[in-house]
């Protein structure tokens, strides 16, 4: 098992073969045991009605430890730890049930009481415990060896806010700084000389994704409905495909034929995407984006950490078949895995995107009876549209799933938000920590709506060729479903 860079300890060393004992976990290794991974170790261990009791007892304090707790919700989260109990002592002998089993039963009414546990926990006592221990030069006087060193490192810190380019001491620098020194992550990577047709690819996916090339699109669309043949049974497929395949050469004609006139109007950013990028490509094997490291997999794949599974929110047109003539818009979640990470170079700027291998949502994507999302990672996907723009990447990883090796069980990991102005904390979506990504089962067990907002930039993806289950509200529709990219 691999995890994200800094998700937790390396679990591995912390395994004690003799004794049969996990030995030198910290208090996060242990939440991130019971609330992430001990729902997987007993897939293949326990029966299937114990295996979901405990997986509930790991849903109840993954809720509660949640970045946030909503009080109409908290009484529905109280009786399922309730119901969960009177379930453990269906299956545990009496001794099981100390006085730390009981806590669970009041711990939501707590919850109530004092506000969400991640205010309350003790891992900034800890850690700031941590920080003292090392001041301790004399072992007979630690206490005055705190005092003094906390005393000088505050007047170091007070003096160094009045001096230029002079860091205060304690404090982290953030891991997106561009001056960070582990300059592997961010060097200048290995120019590469890239076919037309990945350029044109990549290119599409920076189009689609500005909001000034957004009218531009739309009435390129208008044209082309315009110019549907006769003869053509499916017009909107036939739009999207030429769309596909003219639309960055229209919109270069049109802006080239704007900057002639006076007043055009088009800015600088505009008319650069429209002119498009170098054939030389930076390639880079880690990038850092919002606070997460992504690896390209052949670089995990030499390291202890996984940080190349990724999954992206794209919004989709669904066809039943080639004769669908009312297509249904709506999204669709991919997973995959990083193969390469490309710099566009636009000159004025730069633009990161992921070339990913993708997992063939018809065959590839699965939920299982407690509501885990599985994946096959050889069933590839998407060939045509491997591309996905850095900043609108969410970091999810894999384990293989100990009841099937084939299938892989998807788990995510917190959203890192920083908020740099007051306009961004005022405009910040919420954040939510659930390990589990789709599991419909857990809410109707729980008696809990599930409601995670994804960002408001909905992604779109170009290609048109798998098929997938849409249940739409017209009877007409309900049946296999085209899936169809813009």
């Amino acid at each position: 098992m691999k995890v994200p860079d800094g998700y937790s300890s390396n679990i591995k060393n912390l395994v004690n073969e003799t004794e049969l004992k996990l030995m030198g976990l910290k208090s996060h290794d242990c939440h991130a045991l019971m609330q992430h991974l001990l729902p997987i170790a007993i897939r293949s261990v326990l029966p299937k009605n114990v295996r979901e009791c405990l997986t509930h007892v790991c849903i109840f304090f993954n809720r509660l430890c949640g970045k946030e707790l909503e009080l109409d919700k908290l009484d529905a989260l109280h009786e399922h730890v309730v119901k969960t109990l009177c379930n453990l002592e269906k299956f545990f002998p009496p001794s099981f049930f100390d006085i730390m089993i009981h806590l669970m039963v009041h711990l939501v009414r707590e919850a109530r009481l004092c506000g969400p546990v991640w205010a309350r926990w003790m891992y900034p006592f800890e850690r700031n415990m941590k920080v003292l221990k090392s001041y301790v030069r004399n072992y007979y006087r630690p206490e005055a060896c705190m005092v003094e060193c906390y005393i000088s490192e505050e007047a170091v810190e007070f003096c160094s806010e009045y001096m230029a380019g002079v860091e205060a001491i304690g404090i982290s620098k953030p891991r997106t700084d561009p001056d960070d020194v582990d300059r592997g992550l961010r060097g200048k990577g290995t120019m590469v000389t890239v076919s037309k047709l990945e350029l044109d690819q990549a290119q599409l996916v920076v189009m689609n994704n500005n909001a000034e090339v957004q009218p531009y699109i739309t009435d390129h669309m208008e044209l082309l409905q315009s110019m549907v043949p006769r003869n053509q049974k499916n017009k909107q497929k036939w739009v999207a495909d030429q769309h596909r395949q003219t639309f960055i050469g229209w919109l270069r004609n049109t802006i080239i034929a704007k900057l002639n006139e006076p007043n055009h109007g088009v800015s600088d950013v505009l008319s650069r995407i429209a002119l498009g990028p170098t054939f030389a490509v930076a390639k880079h094997e880690a990038y850092i984006v919002r606070g997460k490291r992504f690896h390209t997999k052949s670089r995990d794949d030499a390291r202890e950490v996984q940080n190349s599974g990724i999954r992206i929110v794209a919004e989709t047109m669904h066809f039943a078949s080639a004769k669908d003539r009312n297509p249904v818009l709506g999204t669709m979640t991919y997973y995959g895995v990083i193969e390469e990470i490309w710099e566009l170079n636009y000159f004025a700027f730069r633009i990161p995107l992921f070339k990913c291998s993708w997992v063939d949502n018809n065959v590839g994507v699965k939920t299982d009876e407690l509501g885990f999302t599985l994946v096959d990672l050889s069933k590839r996907g998407s060939k045509n549209d491997p591309f996905i723009m850095a900043s609108q990447a969410a970091q999810v990883f894999y384990i293989s799933d100990p009841a099937n090796d084939k299938w892989s069980i998807v788990l995510s990991t917190p959203e890192r938000r920083f908020l740099e102005t007051e306009e961004d904390e005022e405009n910040a979506d919420l954040c939510y920590d659930d390990f589990i990504v789709g599991q419909p089962i857990h809410e109707q067990l729980m008696g809990i709506d599930r409601n995670i907002e994804e960002d408001d930039a909905e992604y779109i993806r170009n290609d048109i060729n798998e098929g997938i289950w849409v249940n739409c509200d017209s009877g007409k529709h309900k049946q296999k479903k085209k899936r169809k990219r813009i």
